[in-house]
């Protein structure tokens, strides 16, 4: 359990404080641009899920969000063999929906800011997205990959 506290609440920390400094010296309406054609800070407000879709959902995301946190939790707490693949995934899995559910219940929405320009079809620009979203993402990818693992070592 010291393993997720130790990764969970610093990336948990490192989105609101990351949130707070694009509020703090973002403009919605003046982008940062770091990188010319590819990459930029923005404030984006997002009241809907992945890549902005059902936007105005804000009270329905709250509620899921509470759902996958008391299931998060309640592997976490289940778990009775260390598992480091497991326990990584929900480590991030954890700090994502800790991350996007406060800006939900603070702000009534989550603050993306990290945009990037692929510059191929959908993805021109990719939609912003944060750090929690990233962790969600990261932890998506660990888990199938774990899985796979898994799967491949049990037949």
């Amino acid at each position: 359990m010291k393993f997720i506290l130790f990764l969970s609440l610093p990336l948990y920390a490192l989105d609101q404080w990351s949130k707070q400094m694009v509020l703090r010296f973002i403009s919605p309406d003046e982008p940062r641009v770091l990188v010319a054609d590819f990459f930029s800070l923005v404030n984006v407000t997002n009241t809907g899920a992945a890549f902005g879709s059902f936007r105005g959902k804000n009270t329905f995301f709250i509620a899921i969000s509470f759902v996958a946190l008391v299931i998060v939790v309640g592997l976490l707490l289940r778990a009775r063999t260390p598992d480091r693949w497991r326990d990584l995934s929900l480590a991030l899995l954890l700090a994502g929906i800790l991350g996007n559910l406060t800006d939900r219940l603070l702000y009534g929405h989550v603050i993306d800011f990290l945009l990037f320009d692929l510059h191929v079809p959908y993805a021109h620009p990719w939609p912003a997205f944060n750090v929690a979203d990233s962790c969600i993402s990261v932890a998506v990818v660990l888990f199938i990959i774990h899985s796979f693992w898994k799967e491949k070592g049990a037949g």
